[in-house]
């Protein structure tokens, strides 16, 4: 594969994506939830010192829905990952699409200057990236 026929996570990664603070309620961000194609929210840091959180949609099914908890009485950081797995928005897909395999990965966020820019799925990588490989 040549350098012209490299893509990027930048080119693939979904720019717009929900930010919530940890202490919301999981029915609270779920309302004020505006971008569900990215299935998932970044958690605000605390302070400078602090990392970035991820909740995904699938651990609101699986540690809120399936155990029966009350969404209006469970904390955003009550289930959210942290700290974040991130990918530079420069890193070939092919290569992120290695470490969502090794890690057992179906999304992470796109982090630069320690900020996130964006989120980038498996979705993203095949539909949007193959489409630009194969022209």
């Amino acid at each position: 594969m040549n350098e012209s026929e490299l893509v990027r996570v930048r080119d693939v990664m979904v720019a717009e994506f929900d930010v919530v603070d940890g202490l919301a309620t999981v029915a609270d961000a779920l309302r004020n939830m505006k971008h569900i194609e990215t299935k998932a929210l970044i958690v605000r840091k605390r302070h400078d010192n602090d990392e970035f959180g991820i909740v995904e949609l699938e651990d609101i099914a699986t540690d809120v829905l399936a155990k029966n908890r009350a969404p209006e009485r469970v904390n955003i950081y009550e289930i959210m990952n942290k700290p974040l797995i991130c990918v530079d928005p420069q890193m070939d897909i092919r290569y992120c699409a290695r470490m969502f395999e090794r890690y057992h990965l179906t999304r992470a966020a796109v982090v630069e200057n320690r900020e996130v820019i964006g989120i980038v799925s498996y979705t993203d990588i095949v539909i949007k990236g193959m489409k630009r490989l194969l022209g």
